[in-house]
C-alpha cells in the first residue's frame, strides 16, 4: 500500500490539503495516510500527531519567542515522518515549519518524494531561497502563474495548478432576513485571528461612525469565523448603531460578499475572495510596530495586495499602519462612493487580473494529479 504524509501547519493549509485529497481519494484508494492537519483532514478520516494549535505561530516576533517550542515539534514531526517512512510527502503552505520539516526529511531519506503546495512568496523576499528549495523539494505548486519564471529561472521542477479561492462554486442562501430592505452592504473583515480583531475592530467601529454621520442607506457585516463569533460580537457591544450584523457560517459569509456593495478587509487572502467577485474594496493592516519595521526592510515590493503586486500599481487602496484609522477609512470609502466610475474602473481591472490568474480544471484537481504521477511511477 502507498503512504502519503500530509503536512500543514494552519486551519487555511488544512482545507487546502483536504480538497486536494478529496480528488486523489477519487481516483485511488489504495492510499495510507498520516498527517499534521486540522478539522478539515480529520472528516477524512486522517489522523493528525499534533493539533495545529500547537504549532501554529504568527508574526516575526511569535517565532522568535517559541523557536524552542517550534524546533521541539519540527524534530518530533521529521521523526514520526521518518518512522511512518510514506512514499509521499505532501506539504502545504506555512513554509517555516513545513518546509524545514521537508529539508531534514530529504536529508534522512532521499527516496521520500516532497512535494510542496503553495510557494512561498519569493517574489517579495529572498527569491534566492529557491537555489536551497531545490535540494529538498521534488515538486513545487504554484497558485500564480507569474510565480514559475522564478523556479524556472534556477531549473527547479514547478507547476502551476492554479489559486482555489478562485474556485466559483457555491450554495444559495436567502439574506433577506440579515439584510434590512433597501439597505447597501459594506462587508468588514477584521482578521481571523484575537490579536487581529483586538487590533482593528476598534478602528472599524469608529469608522462605521462616521459613516452613519454622513448617511443612513448602509448596513455593516462583520466576518468572521465560529471560533471568533462570540469575542467580535462582545467588542461590539459599544457602538450604539444597530445597523450592522455579525456573521460566521461559511455559505452566508460568500452569499454576502456577492451581494455586498463594498469591502474593507484585512490585508491577506480574503482579499482575493472578494475580488473573485468583483467586489470593490480597499485594504487595510496594522501589526507590531517592531514586525513592520522588520518587514518593512526585508521586502522588495512596493503592495501588500496581491492585484496591486501583478499590476505592479495600486488599483485597491492599501492604508498600512499609520494609515490605518478610522478617518482614513473613511475617507477612501467616501470617495468611492462619491466617485462611481472609480468603482467602475476599479472592477474592470479586477475582473481582468483575475481572469489571467486562473487556469484550466479545478486547482484541487491539479495539484491531485500531480501527487498520483508520484504514487504511480
Amino acid at each position: 500500500m502507498k503512504k502519503i504524509f500530509v503536512l500543514t501547519g494552519e486551519p487555511s493549509g488544512d482545507k487546502l490539503a483536504a480538497e486536494v485529497i478529496k480528488q486523489i481519494n477519487l481516483k485511488e484508494k489504495n492510499i495510507q495516510y498520516l498527517s499534521v492537519g486540522g478539522e478539515n483532514l480529520k472528516q477524512l478520516n486522517i489522523k493528525s500527531i499534533f493539533e495545529l494549535k500547537d504549532i501554529t505561530y504568527i508574526g516575526i516576533t511569535s517565532v522568535i519567542l517559541n523557536l524552542f517550542r517550534i524546533r521541539k515539534i519540527i524534530n518530533q514531526t521529521v521523526e514520526k515522518v521518518i518512522e511512518f517512512n510514506p512514499d509521499i510527502l505532501f506539504s502545504v503552505d506555512s513554509p517555516d515549519f513545513s518546509l524545514r520539516v521537508a529539508e531534514k526529511i530529504k536529508h534522512i531519506n532521499p527516496n521520500i518524494k516532497t512535494i510542496h503546495y503553495v510557494s512561498p512568496q519569493i517574489w517579495v523576499w529572498r527569491k534566492g531561497r529557491i537555489k536551497k528549495f531545490k535540494n529538498y523539494i521534488d515538486h513545487m505548486l504554484l497558485l500564480f502563474n507569474f510565480e514559475k519564471k522564478y523556479y524556472d529561472a534556477e531549473n527547479m521542477l514547478s507547476s502551476f495548478v492554479g489559486h482555489p479561492l478562485l474556485e466559483i462554486n457555491h450554495d444559495k442562501k436567502d439574506i433577506s432576513k440579515i439584510i434590512p430592505y433597501g439597505k447597501k452592504i459594506i462587508s468588514l473583515f477584521p482578521g481571523s485571528r484575537s490579536s487581529e480583531i483586538n487590533l482593528m475592530l476598534p478602528i472599524l467601529v469608529d469608522f462605521i461612525r462616521l459613516m452613519n454621520k454622513k448617511y443612513n442607506n448602509y448596513f455593516f457585516v462583520f466576518h468572521t469565523n465560529k471560533h471568533q463569533h462570540d469575542l467580535v460580537s462582545s467588542k461590539l457591544s459599544t457602538l450604539e448603531e444597530d445597523n450592522y450584523q455579525v456573521v460566521s457560517n461559511t455559505i452566508i459569509k460568500e452569499n454576502i460578499i456577492m451581494n455586498s456593495f463594498f469591502a474593507v478587509a484585512k490585508s491577506g487572502t480574503i482579499s482575493l475572495e472578494i475580488c473573485k467577485y468583483a467586489i470593490p474594496s480597499i485594504i487595510i493592516y496594522k501589526m507590531n510596530p517592531i514586525n513592520f519595521f522588520l518587514i518593512k526592510n526585508m521586502v522588495n515590493i512596493k503592495f501588500a495586495n496581491i492585484i496591486n503586486i501583478i499590476n505592479q500599481k495600486e488599483i485597491i487602496p492599501e492604508l498600512l499602519q499609520n494609515e490605518c484609522n478610522p478617518k482614513e477609512i473613511f475617507n477612501s470609502v467616501n470617495y468611492f462612493i462619491q466617485n462611481p466610475d472609480s468603482i467602475d474602473q476599479q472592477k474592470k481591472l479586477i475582473k481582468s487580473t483575475i481572469g489571467s490568474m486562473k487556469n484550466i480544471g479545478l486547482p484541487s484537481l491539479n495539484a491531485a494529479n500531480i501527487v498520483l504521477s508520484y504514487i504511480n511511477n
